[in-house]
């Protein structure tokens, strides 16, 4: 008789269940993870409020944490022992297509296809009490990091491939439009490349948060015209590097405006609504900026957002809002839509 376990599924626009479902069992190359926690990231939110239309039941859960609990046949246990503490990049890529053999697998043509038999209920699949990954999405961490911190590899991965994109160097100005997760990250990580980091933030509580992780200025853009402020700080240039972490197509405008000749704006984050907006093209002829965005996580970014949380380098505990068990799941969701939360963790250890 199969075994059976829990998973959160979306099954209707703001409401989640808790759903029995057949436990998957590892394949030859698989390890079966005991997940322990899973973040709700704005993926999961969007779905949950009908913002990006799924297939229901969906159960989503891509920024997960774990331990090894079983492993397929083909894997070797003194690799991977039976507890030793994992995550997974869920995002699977293909390998096979053109951005893939080029090493840029967060373009894969295939990727985010939501078609794994072994799922009785479709989605990624991490809010769920165990989980079955392929030996290549499993990365290994410190066995002492607590559940709150092991799920933001994922989130710190996408980050710091925006901050590789955008190639900030030493005392360069860097603007973080946006307080919540991800800008945050962005601040922590700016400081770490030795950056004077900027960032604009209505909301107090949040520009409060980001001096307390070391951002050097902070402002309100509703108190100030942003491009000018910058620019006043900047000796009229504007910033070597801007970051929008905003879904909001206005500030990214804004975002291009106050990027100075030579630099670089980050569009970090989706448009929801995509409202589109003017660009000079005289403009970038003349300043030789480059506009470019950054969508999910590298190889390469996942494996050094291991090595940042693994070797305590970064610190994201004070971003988490709250912790609930996975009975718990539908205030969870409601209160990680609330703009005022940070992150909130959905859990599945035993009370």
């Amino acid at each position: 008789m199969a075994e059976m376990m829990n998973v959160v599924a979306i099954v209707e626009d703001s409401l989640v269940e808790v759903k029995k479902v057949k436990r998957p069992i590892p394949k030859t190359n698989q390890i079966l993870m005991k997940v322990h926690s899973c973040a709700l990231c704005t993926y999961e939110q969007r779905i949950f409020k009908s913002v990006v239309k799924m297939p229901l039941p969906f159960v989503g859960g891509h920024e997960i944490f774990g331990e090894v609990f079983e492993v397929g046949s083909d894997i070797n246990p003194i690799s991977y022992p039976i507890g030793q503490k994992i995550t997974g990049r869920l995002l699977v890529a293909c390998g096979e297509c053109y951005y893939c053999r080029r090493g840029e697998e967060n373009l894969c043509l295939n990727r985010n296809k939501q078609d794994n038999p072994q799922m009785e209920i479709q989605g990624l699949g991490g809010l769920g009490q165990y989980i079955a990954l392929d030996a290549r999405q499993v990365y290994k961490l410190d066995n002492d990091m607590p559940l709150e911190v092991g799920v933001f590899t994922e989130p710190l991965a996408c980050v710091v491939n925006s901050i590789e994109i955008g190639k900030i160097e030493l005392g360069d100005d860097v603007v973080v439009i946006g307080g919540g997760i991800m800008g945050q990250l962005h601040v922590m990580l700016a400081k770490l490349r030795g950056a004077r980091v900027i960032m604009s933030e209505p909301d107090l509580a949040r520009r409060n948060h980001a001096e307390k992780l070391g951002c050097d200025i902070v402002f309100n853009p509703l108190e100030v015209d942003p491009v000018e402020y910058v620019k006043s700080l900047t000796e009229g240039r504007g910033a070597e590097v801007v970051f929008n972490t905003t879904a909001v197509s206005a500030v990214a405008k804004q975002a291009v405006e106050m990027t100075a000749p030579l630099g670089r704006v980050v569009m970090y984050s989706s448009q929801h609504p995509d409202i589109p907006f003017e660009l000079s093209a005289n403009h970038v002829h003349d300043t030789q900026i480059i506009v470019t965005g950054s969508v999910s996580p590298t190889v390469r970014s996942f494996t050094k957002a291991v090595n940042l949380l693994s070797k305590k380098i970064i610190d994201p505990a004070s971003l988490v809002f709250g912790v609930y068990h996975y009975s718990e799941a539908q205030k969870a969701f409601e209160e990680a839509i609330n703009p005022k939360t940070m992150r909130v963790i959905v859990a599945f250890e035993d009370k």
